[in-house]
């Protein structure tokens, strides 16, 4: 234990882990809940945060977050970026993007930057994207003004 020597094993660095299928958002995770844990409560960190277990609560993450395919969280979430592969319930917001990916299911409103759904991904729910343009006036087609009606029967 200790002061005994190491074994070349237990000095081999450890293996990296698998890239997550977010793409960018696996940089940088600090904390994983895993596939067998489940949190009640208020979940904030500096760094990134990958959930394949079971969250219930708030997240308020300055990094990215990860859902994996076997995470499910029920929870209001403030990112920077979020990946979802498992399921989400509740409003997310997102400096940046939000991707769900072909096995990610989010059920709740959501304010993001960028939005990207793969195809196999479900979404339900409202979509407001911060600095939206206002809805521009729609001409007719051919800009045309309307004219008046003539009758093709006389």
């Amino acid at each position: 234990m200790f002061g005994r020597q190491k074994s070349d094993q237990q000095r081999a660095a450890p293996a990296p882990a698998p890239a997550a299928p977010g793409g960018g958002a696996a940089r940088n995770i600090e904390t994983v809940i895993g596939a067998t844990a489940h949190f009640k409560g208020s979940l904030s960190s500096d760094g990134g945060i990958r959930i394949d277990g079971i969250y219930e609560g708030q997240i308020q993450v300055a990094g990215n977050l990860i859902v994996g395919e076997s995470g499910k969280v029920i929870a209001d979430v403030s990112a920077q970026n979020v990946s979802v592969s498992g399921a989400v319930k509740g409003t997310i917001q997102a400096s940046g993007r939000l991707e769900i990916l072909s096995t990610g299911r989010v059920w709740g409103d959501i304010q993001v930057a960028s939005f990207l759904i793969d195809e196999g991904g479900f979404f339900r729910g409202q979509s407001i994207m911060p600095g939206e343009p206002d809805m521009p006036m729609l001409d007719q087609p051919g800009g045309a003004a309307p004219g008046p009606v003539i009758d093709a029967e006389r």
